[in-house]
């Protein structure tokens, strides 16, 4: 008798600590950043985990607004709770898997538009697909700092106050 409930209570607790057969909601929101339309939540994996996009916009050419794909997404929580965030990073699988949907790219391109429409409303909105794989990933390419936007040495910069100190006449 013993030995049956230990076996029963093994299972029991083997089958409450197991993998969720709960699927993927795919509930898709808009999950704000830093401001309106800046972020997009992707509940992809059971209990409410996703990925939460990071939305950006390319005016290079002032004339133009249109996405700037980045794929490295967070990781999502409590996405279909009452109170989302995001943390971490999560991989970019997740990512390509997510806008191989047509429901994620219609939000997102949607989300796109009016953050587009924000931040360039003379520019007009162009749509561009997101990289669907590691190959079509185009790097950011930021421009190169010059030596005037960087900052002096603080080791230099303290050798130079103590020497312009040790060389001046005392005040008093």
């Amino acid at each position: 008798m013993r030995r049956v409930l230990l076996i029963a209570g093994l299972v029991i607790g083997l089958v409450g600590c197991g993998v969720s057969s709960e699927t993927p909601s795919w509930r898709i929101f808009a999950l704000q950043r830093h401001g309106a339309h800046d972020g997009l939540a992707v509940v992809n994996q059971p209990d409410g985990y996703g990925i939460h996009i990071v939305l950006e916009t390319n005016t290079s050419d002032r004339k133009v607004c249109q996405p700037r794909w980045l794929p490295d997404a967070a990781r999502l929580f409590n996405g279909n709770g009452t109170t989302p965030f995001s943390s971490g990073l999560a991989s970019r699988t997740e990512f390509f898997q997510a806008v191989a949907r047509g429901d994620v790219l219609r939000v997102l391109e949607g989300e796109l538009k009016q953050l587009c429409a924000l931040r360039a409303p003379q520019a007009r909105w162009t749509w561009t697909n997101p990289p669907r794989s590691e190959e079509e990933v185009i790097p950011v390419e930021l421009p190169a700092l010059e030596e005037e936007d960087l900052l002096t040495n603080p080791v230099e910069e303290l050798k130079r106050l103590k020497e312009l100190i040790k060389n001046q006449p005392d005040a008093l």
